[in-house]
């Protein structure tokens, strides 16, 4: 039954991020933003690759970090043959070691490190049917190790389902360019991580919902301006991402 469930959730992956017709083109023009040809980007979370390949076709090298076993075997499928593409099989966090990963195998988009996350959550009626349970021992390694075998990216994507803060406690540099995942349900979270971006650097900040590919304020805002933004966010509102880039 268990292997029925992750090759249920692995095709619903596939499906989500692969099947919808224009999804690509509106990610590519969405990312064309940040991400410029020969530039070196981190997709840190990289789950079924739909980043990757978009970020690819707009000309640029990427480290894809991925610590589910199944999905990094399917990255290795999608992108082992890629020059362009290093497959890192670890996750991320604030310093290297090990921790045990929470796995959802029918909805392994939300797959997490964070107890903590999991149990906030939990209370949305969206995440009503998601059940977590003790998965595999994955290492942890910290962006700064990234940084420095691959150099610094130009762009970084971090999507670790409440993890987010954590990885970015293990970042002394200040990329050009970075999104976060958000979710209202827990926004401590999304809290330290605008906290942490402060003191690497001078920030501005947007966001976009769920898996819209637009950015929701004409205007970038600074920190306390996307703080006004979320926090006054109800539980069961939409998750996205926060976009920052990096000021002159």
């Amino acid at each position: 039954m268990s292997r029925i469930r992750r090759t249920f959730g692995i095709a619903r992956s596939i499906a989500m991020y692969y099947g919808i017709p224009l999804r690509a083109r509106r990610l590519r023009r969405f990312y064309s933003q940040f991400v410029a040809p020969g530039s070196l980007c981190f997709d840190v979370g990289a789950h079924a690759g739909n980043r990757v390949r978009c970020w690819r076709q707009l000309g640029a090298r990427v480290v894809a970090v991925e610590p589910q076993p199944d999905f990094a075997r399917l990255l290795r499928l999608l992108y082992g043959h890629d020059s362009g593409v290093e497959l890192v099989t670890a996750a991320l966090g604030r310093a290297p070691g090990s921790a045990t990963l929470l796995v959802s195998e029918l909805t392994p988009t939300v797959s997490t490190l964070s107890g903590d996350w999991a149990a906030s959550v939990r209370a949305v009626p969206s995440f009503a049917g998601v059940r977590w349970a003790s998965g595999p021992s994955v290492a942890l390694l910290t962006l700064d190790m990234l940084i420095e075998r691959y150099g610094v990216p130009q762009f970084v994507k971090i999507d670790v389902e409440g993890y987010e803060a954590e990885v970015l406690a293990g970042l002394t540099a200040a990329p050009q360019g970075l999104s976060f995942e958000y979710s209202p349900a827990a926004p401590n979270v999304a809290l330290a991580c605008i906290e942490r971006l402060e003191a690497l650097g001078r920030y501005r900040f947007n966001w976009s919902l769920g898996e819209s590919h637009e950015l929701a304020a004409r205007d970038w805002l600074d920190g306390d301006g996307l703080r006004a933004r979320l926090e006054p966010l109800p539980v069961d509102a939409p998750s996205g991402d926060v976009y920052a880039t990096l000021l002159p």
